[in-house]
């Protein structure tokens, strides 16, 4: 085990207590696209030396290749673990902040095992679970890591499919991120329908011909 590893396992380890057993990390991928969900994952991760899976890190830090490759062992290690999604449609009614709260609340939720206490990314939770917010959580703790990698290799291969059936934009590659490409082609087409409407309202008054 590296020592980065070491340290965000610790880290997770010292919430530990008497009444405090499993820990789930929180952890959201998708807030800033113009198309596609939001998508969350919550996970507890065993802590113990045995089962440490080094290279857990924010996601946007770890290389896509690594990611997928951590994304299979994480998801055969964890003790519990819930993927959750918040359409455009629904990211257009409440907005992204809410839409946001709303999938990670139900990944708290939905796991199999009821957690004693859930790390977050900088986001407070309502949920009847105690909540600790942390600050860059993601590359602090060894559980938001392992949330942050499984939620962005589920998106991007959700957005890998889209570009099937919507080819124009270029999904498979831009994920759905505002890239030059991306908004030109919405200047020149219009919408599909997984695109958020608040999200492009300056770049296109029409729904797509798509």
């Amino acid at each position: 085990m590296t020592d980065k590893t070491r340290e965000k396992i610790e880290n997770d380890r010292a919430f530990q207590n008497e009444k405090i057993k499993y820990i789930a990390g929180v952890d959201e991928v998708g807030r800033g696209p113009l198309a596609g969900p939001v998508v969350c994952c919550a996970v507890i991760m065993p802590l113990d030396d045995e089962n440490a899976v080094d290279g857990v890190d924010d996601s946007k830090k770890v290389s896509e290749k690594k990611r997928e490759a951590l994304y299979d062992i994480l998801r055969e290690k964890a003790i519990a673990c819930k993927i959750c999604r918040v359409e455009p449609e629904e990211i257009d009614e409440i907005n992204i902040l809410e839409a946001t709260k709303k999938c990670m609340k139900m990944c708290v939720e939905g796991l199999g095992v009821k957690p004693d206490l859930v790390l977050v990314d900088a986001v407070k939770l309502d949920v009847p679970v105690k909540t600790e917010a942390i600050i860059k959580g993601d590359a602090k703790s060894y559980n938001i890591g392992a949330a942050s990698i499984i939620a962005k290799v589920f998106r991007d291969k959700l957005m890998e499919e889209y570009d099937e059936t919507y080819p124009d934009y270029g999904f498979k590659k831009n994920k759905g991120y505002g890239t030059k490409a991306h908004i030109d082609t919405i200047k020149e087409r219009g919408i599909c329908p997984i695109h958020r409407k608040t999200f492009t309202k300056n770049f296109s008054a029409e729904e797509g011909r798509n």
